[in-house]
Parts: structure tokens; sequence; C-alpha cells
């Protein structure tokens, strides 16, 4: 009788434990947040810049893992196939979560249906960055000298399928030119290489090449943005550089995978408002060249599915697939 009543006893103990567990507010342990770029660019600065944040606030780790190649491809992929207990979360670009759906024939998740969204964290605008030796000291000398040069200059960007790309894509539609793509694992790489001479141009973003640009390691031929940034308020916009009606803008937002709990996206989305309104983040956000915009989730995924109609456009126009 006794050892019956012990093993109910525990029975019951083990029952207790797993309903308290069951009852403990989100999170319980670490949290993954994949980025899909490498160390060095905006979207990798401001993830670790918000990591430490969100920790202390959730009172839980999150833990950031590099994981870039195929436009962001294989960082979300690893985000959409996650378990949906809000334990995993990834820092999407423009080019994974809009952009690639129309250059490649085949994608590993769709970027709609396998998504949960939770705040959109910012915009970036991208610089068309030369080595100083290039022949071309503004925008127009650039289009002469590729107009004289067909299918010559080398053009490098941050990953195919990523806003970078398609922004290049942009000018050289816009500018009727022609450039070889070259495409790098991230801005950082591709940014090094215009700098070293290995590359004459690229389209990064401006946190990978703004301390460069400054010391007068790269040219900064013009941003992308409709209006100068105030991170660099010498560098003409395209248009006014000779090219009207040229804008084209990167952003990166956080999503999990398609599933998640909404009162666990809820709660995301809220510490992500506070930690990107705090003035100190703010600051960091601006220094790494980008633009604090939190939002909605309804918001962010507003954002994702009209992107996906305004580059399909773009992908169409130009020409541009990949394998």
């Amino acid at each position: 009788m006794r050892s019956i009543i012990r093993g109910l006893m525990a029975a019951g103990a083990a029952l207790w434990l797993g309903l308290a567990a069951a009852q403990q507010p989100y999170p319980t342990k670490s949290i993954r947040f994949i980025v899909t770029f490498p160390p060095g660019g905006s979207s990798d600065l401001i993830a670790r810049a918000l990591a430490p944040v969100l920790a202390d606030r959730l009172r839980q780790q999150v833990l950031v893992e590099n994981r870039p190649g195929a436009g962001g491809n294989i960082g979300m992929e690893l985000v959409a196939r996650a378990a949906p207990d809000g334990y995993t979360m990834g820092l999407g670009a423009a080019g994974a979560l809009a952009v690639n759906v129309s250059l490649y024939p085949k994608m590993p998740y769709d970027p709609v249906k396998d998504f949960a969204p939770v705040s959109n964290v910012a915009f970036v605008p991208f610089f068309l960055i030369a080595n100083p030796s290039l022949p071309a000291n503004n925008l127009q000398e650039l289009v002469a000298l590729a107009s004289a040069k067909p299918g010559e200059l080398m053009l490098g960007y941050g990953g195919n399928g990523t806003a970078m790309h398609l922004s290049g894509e942009l000018f050289k539609l816009m500018a009727k030119v022609q450039l070889v793509n070259v495409p790098y694992k991230g801005s950082g790489p591709a940014a090094l290489d215009t700098m070293g001479g290995q590359l004459p141009l690229a389209m990064v973003d401006v946190a990978s090449a703004i301390a460069q640009v400054k010391a007068g390691r790269l040219k900064a031929l013009a941003v992308t943005t409709a209006k100068r940034i105030g991170i660099a308020p010498d560098v003409p916009t395209f248009a006014e550089a000779g090219l009207p009606g040229y804008e084209a803008i990167g952003w990166f937002g956080v999503v999990m995978p398609a599933g998640t709990p909404p009162e666990i996206v809820g709660r995301m989305n809220a510490e992500l408002a506070v930690a990107l309104r705090r003035q100190e983040m703010r600051e960091r956000v601006i220094a790494a060249g980008a633009e604090p915009s939190p939002g909605t989730p309804e918001e962010f995924g507003a954002l994702i599915r009209s992107e996906i109609d305004k580059w399909a456009e773009v992908v169409r126009a130009s020409g541009a697939k990949l394998d």
C-alpha cells in the first residue's frame, strides 16, 4: 500500500511540475537569433546591439547566429523550418523576404506563408562606392565610363537576391549601362575588395563603407535614398547625381516560424519596440547607417507583401534570374 501511495504521489508531483512548467511565462530558455549576413554589415551590427537589450528584458540569453549565403535564403530557411515555439527568430532583409521569390526558380520557403512577421526593425540606404583609382568621380562620369566600356566594369554587392543586388539592377536599367555582377556573402567583403582594388564598384549598405568613405579610402558616388542621409550629408542621391526618379531602400525585420503563438509574437514585438525607441539604441542604429522603424506585425506583413510586388517588376524589367 505504501508503494502504491508513493507511486501516486510521484505521479501527482510530475503532473504538477508539468503544469507549472506549462504555465511559466515565455521565455523559459535562451532564444536563437539568426542573422542572414556575415559580421560587419548593418543588420549584424544592429542584431548584436539588440540582443543584450532583449536578453535583459526577457531575462534569457538571446544568441546571435550568423548564417549568410544564397541572398539570405540559408538563414531564413532555418527560421522557417524551426519549431514555432518562440525560441527561434530571424533578422531577414528585403532580399530574403521579398526579392528572392522573383529571382530564384525554386525557393526553400514561402516568404508569406512560412513566417510570422514580428516587426520591421530598420530601413537601410545603400552607397554606390568606387575604388579611388577609378577614373570617375561622380555618377555621370561613371555612366559615361560604363557606356564607353560595356560589360567591362564589375559591380560587387552583398549577395544574389539581396536588395543591394536589385538596387544595382535598377541602376543599370535606368542608366542603360552594362556591368558585370559579382555577388559576395555580405556588404563587408564587397566593400573590402573595392577598397583593395579587386573591384572597381560595389553597391553596399552604408555601415560597411562609411568609415572608409570618410577616410578617403573609398569614393561614395551616390546614396540610394530620395533624400541625403545625416550620416553622410555630402554624398548626393542618385537623383541629384543625374538619375532622376531613382530610389531604392533596403530594410530588415524580425520574423518567427509560421504557427508561432500570437501572444509570443506580440510579446517579442513589444520588446523590440521598447528597445528600438531607447535613445542609445536609436543612436546605435543610426550609427550603423540605418533608420529605426518599429511597427506592428500587421504593418510588417503588409510591407513584405508590397515589396514582393515592387521588386517583381524590377526583376521582370531587368531580366535578372538566378539558378
